[in-house]
């Protein structure tokens, strides 16, 4: 799996770039605020439809101007496929595969998995559940798609339902909210089985990663938490999911929100039996997360059968040379884009095989 080659016309700081890529390691050198991160947004946005960065597609415009356009050659296996993007300011987003144009976003499968590695991952292990509920999230949507579209349909219940609630519509007849209730029973059973799942099989992995990483001296647990009991049978789930709701709808008319279901999950991380979160060391936080990332590198490999592409995103710099060069003995057998600011680090790469680009105000010149 590999991206050929992308060609970008005002995207972000780019007015008109063609580049083609290295198989195995890509490397983006160059100052802050150059263009290196938008790269790996470019490319991020052929697998998935839309940024890391946000959610609003006029931010990807270049400033001056009024369309952008991605366009990339993909290898997948034995298939190839040409992935494109055109953003508009006053239209929809427009994405065609092989030239077909798709209806909408939910109907993106490029085939092309993605693992992206920033410094503000850091915020799964410290910051709220819903950092963790998005680390999750994107990792099951890539495997798959069909999760994403439950969950996108899970939120548009529980909106409206809420908003229902706040408005006191149904506080003389709570019996009215049964339609919300059924559907977010289903659709909510469907994606924590998928989520416990999903870290059950994380988990797992993640521990042989963290043992290596920290030469036995510390051992990583991940566990789900869900106020909804996940049981064997998925209908039986379904219909204690759905009584736990009928119980607590008093509550929810009370309060004005909807207190079960999986937007309340969390992931917990456990080092030597202590919650990361709260009594983890900055350091132990850190290899958490890089624990994380490589675990789903694997995870992918195991489910799909080929690794998926990774982007690392000035990680470099986070990280001691020890760290550096475990991460580096993972680059071998998948396409890698990594963006730095010193040229020193390139050292932690040795003679791997490797295409090395300077970037500077959107310009970039391929150096080896």
């Amino acid at each position: 799996m590999n991206v050929k080659s992308i060609r970008l016309i005002n995207f972000r700081n780019y007015n008109s770039i063609d580049v083609n890529f290295n198989k195995n390691i890509n490397l983006f050198i160059g100052k802050n605020a150059q263009g290196k991160t938008n790269l790996l947004e470019a490319i991020y946005m052929c697998s998935m439809g839309k940024s890391f960065r946000t959610n609003r597609d006029k931010d990807i415009i270049n400033f001056e101007k009024k369309e952008a356009y991605i366009g990339a050659d993909l290898e997948i296996g034995n298939f190839n496929r040409f992935i494109e993007l055109k953003l508009d300011r006053e239209r929809p987003k427009i994405i065609r595969v092989n030239k077909n144009e798709l209806k909408n976003q939910k109907e993106l499968y490029s085939g092309l998995s993605i693992v992206v590695f920033n410094p503000d991952d850091l915020k799964i292990v410290k910051d709220g559940p819903q950092e963790r509920r998005t680390f999750l999230d994107q990792g099951i949507s890539q495997l798959k798609p069909v999760y994403h579209h439950n969950l996108g349909r899970y939120l548009n219940v529980l909106y409206q339902r809420s908003k229902i609630l706040k408005s006191g519509k149904f506080k003389r007849d709570i019996s009215l909210l049964d339609v919300f209730d059924s559907q977010l029973a289903r659709l909510g059973t469907s994606i924590i089985m998928e989520r416990y799942a999903f870290i059950r099989e994380l988990s797992e992995i993640s521990k042989n990663i963290h043992y290596n990483l920290t030469h036995g001296k510390e051992s990583l647990d991940i566990k789900y938490s869900t106020n909804v009991p996940i049981l064997e049978k998925g209908q039986d789930m379904e219909k204690r999911y759905l009584r736990l709701l009928k119980d607590n709808n008093l509550r929810d008319l009370e309060y004005g929100n909807t207190e079960i279901g999986p937007h309340r999950d969390d992931m917990l991380i456990f080092i030597n039996g202590k919650d990361v979160r709260n009594f983890g060391s900055q350091g132990q936080q850190r290899t958490a997360v890089l624990t994380l990332k490589l675990a789903e590198v694997d995870f992918i490999k195991k489910d799909r059968g080929i690794y998926p592409i990774v982007l690392l995103d000035d990680v470099f710099s986070e990280l001691d040379e020890e760290r550096r060069l475990y991460l580096t003995k993972s680059f071998k057998e998948m396409q890698t884009f990594i963006t730095m600011t010193d040229a020193v680090e390139i050292k932690s790469l040795g003679n791997m095989d490797k295409n090395i680009y300077e970037i500077e105000e959107g310009s970039l010149e391929r150096r080896g």
